[in-house]
């Protein structure tokens, strides 16, 4: 026990000590080897839930928490804060509002929260964590989906977004609390069902957006239209698209629901197909160094073929399931040699992850496929 507990201080302490180094003794510009807040909380050991160093953290969350009890993203929350900087957050509670569920912000702060009430019995904590829920419920439309940021009168932010696995985020919360999984256990029952009932819509919500290609379901578009749940563009270089990244997590969530209905099942089936008939063979991809010594990024043929993992596009056309790439004039291009070298190494355009989908799969369908008790 001892052990971890000091490890993970040492974790904590090396943070602390790089954000001082980088931006003074309270300040909250993160230095370079400052760990991600959404990377490293959930990596934090139960027994660090106990030391001072996890209830000054604890504290930090619960001053970005905004009153509408969402969180902003991108913010480093471990990170050491003087009486200045906590006088701003204090003022700002109201009337910045930046709450999101974008790039894990909201979920993992509701999660940090559970863990130390769990390990401290502190009451502030759970309360920052119910709060948190709350603005979920709220958030969430009624035809289940959620927006990037809530409230928001309008852009894109209003929008139904699985980009970047926002939606299954909440979604994977929602089921985690609704079966009082640690370290959600302690949520009263109310909670719980109101969990239920929001897992239950957006699931319908994910099931009335698989996107039909050629008379068959396919995957998913990174974001949709809240009012018509259409296929709906984001940023100039996220155009209206089958989303080989997106749809990855969706699936892999689907996969992990206890009694899926058949409508699920087909669900899931459908979207396995289309990974098996859009993998790109052959190629592979590499980082270099341009003329001018400036890092840039190409597609290459394998050596050998069969020593290359198969690849998925981020984005596919959505008529002919062709992968096109774009960039911030938001014109669609078919070679990614075409993009400027700013978007073609700043954006994730290829990744195997599909191979994610195919061994979860194998067990799912044992399990639960439409073909099961046929071999």
């Amino acid at each position: 026990m001892k052990r971890i507990i000091v490890g993970c201080l040492a974790l904590m302490c090396a943070a602390t000590m790089a954000a001082r180094a980088a931006a003074g003794e309270g300040g909250q510009q993160s230095g370079p080897k400052v760990k991600k807040w959404t990377s490293m909380a959930p990596k934090l050991k139960d027994a660090f839930f106990s030391t001072d160093e996890a209830l000054r953290i604890g504290d930090n969350v619960l001053l970005y928490q905004y009153e509408t009890g969402g969180w902003p993203k991108n913010v480093n929350m471990q990170l050491p804060l003087d009486e200045a900087a906590k006088d701003k957050l204090r003022q700002n509670r109201a009337g910045i509002n930046e709450s999101t569920i974008d790039n894990k912000a909201t979920t993992t702060e509701i999660t940090y929260l559970c863990r130390l009430y769990n390990a401290t019995a502190q009451e502030r904590f759970a309360q920052g964590a119910l709060r948190g829920m709350d603005y979920l419920f709220r958030a969430q439309y009624d035809n289940g989906g959620w927006p990037q940021f809530y409230p928001r009168p309008k852009g894109y932010y209003t929008h139904i977004t699985f980009n970047d696995d926002a939606m299954t985020n909440v979604l994977k919360l929602m089921r985690d609390v609704a079966k009082g999984k640690a370290p959600y256990a302690f949520m009263p029952d109310s909670i719980r069902a109101k969990a239920q009932a929001a897992l239950d819509k957006g699931v319908d919500c994910i099931l009335k957006t698989q996107v039909v290609q050629d008379g068959k379901p396919t995957v998913w578009c990174a974001q949709y239209d809240e009012h018509t749940l259409k296929p709906a563009a984001a940023r100039a270089y996220e155009l209206v698209s089958l989303s080989g990244a997106e749809s990855e997590d969706i699936v892999l969530f689907l996969m992990s629901l206890s009694k899926p209905s058949p409508e699920v099942v087909k669900c899931v089936e459908a979207a396995v197909e289309w990974f098996r008939k859009s993998e790109i063979r052959g190629l592979t991809f590499e980082y270099f160094k341009d003329a001018d010594g400036k890092r840039d990024y190409r597609m290459v043929a394998c050596p050998d073929a069969d020593d290359c993992p198969p690849l998925w596009a981020r984005f596919y056309t959505i008529d002919g399931n062709r992968p096109f790439f774009s960039d911030r004039d938001g014109v669609a291009r078919y070679d990614i040699s075409e993009i400027g070298r700013e978007r073609r190494t700043g954006y994730s355009w290829y990744d195997s992850n599909g191979l994610d989908v195919y061994k979860r799969y194998e067990t799912w369908a044992k399990k639960y496929g439409s073909a099961k008790g046929k071999q």
